[in-house]
């Protein structure tokens, strides 16, 4: 079973997560830290980008896989692509937001965004197996107890 959205998503997720790592090299370097955050207030920030979001996109891409696997066969459904999207903007406005050293718009953007699309998620994956109806018809008889 191939899952479009899933591995869609989850490639732009990796490289997301190289743009972050770069970041925090280039001001590693810049500032002359080769290990730890040096107690530099910039190099905290970057690292502090990179590592929340490696806190929550496992969560999230786990998350899409299943949705779009509980979907159905053949069957993706168009709104996950448009959270998917959307959670990933919110990861880059979040990480250039954090170069600004206070609570400035692109964190906060990026932390709403993914703050409601874990909790969007989370809810739909909780409410799915008790709201979805089984095709038995559909099924082979093989898995039919």
């Amino acid at each position: 079973m191939v899952l479009p959205i899933a591995l869609t998503i989850a490639g732009a997720a990796a490289l997301i997560n190289i743009w972050l790592m770069i970041r925090v090299g280039q001001v590693r370097a810049s500032e002359k830290v080769s290990v730890g955050d040096g107690g530099n207030d910039k190099v905290i920030r970057r690292m502090r980008a990179h590592s929340n979001y490696i806190e929550t996109a496992p969560f999230v891409l786990i998350l899409i896989g299943l949705i779009e696997m509980s979907s159905g066969a053949g069957v993706s459904p168009f709104w996950l692509w448009i959270v998917g999207g959307l959670y990933l903007l919110g990861r880059v406005a979040h990480g250039v937001g954090m170069d600004d050293g206070k609570f400035g718009k692109g964190r906060m953007i990026g932390t709403l965004v993914t703050m409601l699309t874990l909790l969007g998620l989370g809810i739909y994956a909780i409410s799915t197996p008790y709201f979805t109806t089984v095709d038995v018809s559909r099924m082979p008889v093989e898995s039919i107890g």
